[in-house]
């Protein structure tokens, strides 16, 4: 475009010097004025700041990091540096998926994986992320697109592919096992999975591939009147499975996909969207930089601010093969797991116990016990200069009574003839 803008100044330039009369140069003059008006307004472009190597902790305003590093300064995390380490995939980029890859973004997560098969509509634009100007892109593209502009530090990967269909689950499996970014970890190549898809059927999908994988995921989801919601965490073999539990309408054999009727969509809202990725990012913060507890239910109802939570146990009849695979794994590795945590637990008591009772600290405060107040004899140090004197006692000298001389009650009956004499005589 600025090359274009540049050849038509060129030629009304041209243009002006090959009239023979000068009178006409002025309507020239105001359209070179004017390609020159639309040139400059493509220098002021969004500005991508660079890459930042390493995380710091320093307070100015050119660090995009100072505020997430200030959490370590606060003891809240111990390392958050170490977020740049893990990846996680999110399945579905829609109302809620898109928020929480932004958030995570935010955040300086090291890798995120994004998959969607669709496109971004017009109708899309009541929920949060994604610009008008993006209509048409795969939500993949432009949730890149955002995103690398937002934080170019975070390593992005986007699949547009259906993962229900036969060879979009294999590429979603191969994708998942991918270690390229972190060759030596354990496992699977990402930290965590977030299911943010609407339909039972990509939630099957995704619980059939972290079950095989023995993948830890958390799944999210909004209902169709849209003022509720809720995330859980899956553990496969330690909690319940997608399949252990399914929803009502699946287990009573109504087809889903039955459900949907011509002309009528399901209701959506922000605010809901926002709520739910939030809770779903937040634990996400805090099962990968461990700090907090990580909710295994949390459901929302915004009608009254209601936010339930449960443990859901995986079901010994589980219809999903890989699930009752892992769940015998977790039975045998569950002893040793108790006994550790149990260690563990009994090690941070007697630490706190054999703690001193409160630590130096830059206020100088100190903490007494109850017991030892009576023992000390406290006086006011409240001394006044040289040359002032008090009108009053001070405080200290009221602290031990002065002993009264006893009055008998005869002194008092000859006070009172006394007083009744002096009456009589005036």
């Amino acid at each position: 475009m600025e090359v274009e803008l540049k050849e038509v100044l060129n030629d009304l330039e041209s243009l002006k010097q090959s009239l023979a009369d000068t009178s006409h140069s002025a309507p020239i003059d105001k359209l070179k004025l004017r390609v020159e008006r639309l040139a400059n307004l493509g220098n002021y472009g969004p500005v991508r700041r660079s890459k930042v190597k390493d995380m710091s902790a320093e307070v100015v305003d050119s660090n995009p990091y100072s505020r997430l590093m200030a959490l370590q300064r606060m003891g809240i995390v111990e390392n958050y540096e170490s977020i740049r380490e893990f990846s996680v995939a999110i399945v579905g980029i829609g109302g809620v998926g898109s928020v929480a890859a932004e958030m995570l973004t935010r955040c300086g997560i090291g890798r995120l994986l994004l998959y969607d098969y669709d496109k971004v509509e017009l109708a899309n634009m009541n929920r949060l992320f994604f610009r008008p100007e993006q209509v048409g892109m795969t939500k993949t593209d432009a949730a890149v697109q955002t995103l690398s502009d937002i934080n170019p530090d975070v390593v992005l990967e986007s699949y547009t592919l259906n993962i229900t269909t036969v060879q979009g689950f294999d590429t979603f499996m191969s994708s998942l096992k991918n270690k390229s970014f972190r060759p030596n970890k354990e496992g699977s190549g990402v930290d965590l999975v977030l299911s943010c898809v609407d339909n039972y059927e990509a939630r099957m999908a995704v619980n059939q591939a972290c079950n095989e994988l023995n993948q830890t995921w958390m799944e999210s989801g909004v209902s169709e009147d849209a003022v509720s919601g809720h995330i859980q965490l899956l553990i496969p073999g330690e909690t319940a499975c997608f399949a252990c539990a399914p929803p009502l309408i699946v287990a009573s054999g109504v087809d889903e996909r039955t459900l949907k009727r011509e002309g009528v969509c399901a209701a959506s809202l922000p605010t809901t969207m926002g709520v739910v990725a939030g809770l779903l990012v937040q634990n996400t913060l805090k099962y990968l930089l461990k700090f907090g507890q990580v909710s295994p239910y949390l459901g929302y109802n915004s009608l009254k601010d209601f936010f339930p939570t449960m443990e859901m146990k995986p079901n010994p009849q589980c219809s999903n093969v890989a699930c009752l695979e892992r769940q015998k794994e977790y039975l045998l590795v569950k002893p040793a797991r108790d006994a550790a945590a149990k260690a563990k637990k009994e090690a941070e008591a007697s630490a706190a116990t054999e703690s001193p009772l409160h630590i130096d600290n830059e206020w100088n405060i100190s903490v007494v016990d109850d017991c030892e107040l009576d023992k000390v004899d406290v006086q006011s140090s409240d001394a006044l200069p040289e040359g002032l004197t008090r009108e009053l006692p001070s405080a200290d000298e009221y602290r031990t009574p002065l002993a009264e001389t006893p009055i008998s009650p005869a002194d008092d009956l000859d006070d009172l003839r006394k007083q009744l004499e002096a009456l009589n005589s005036a």
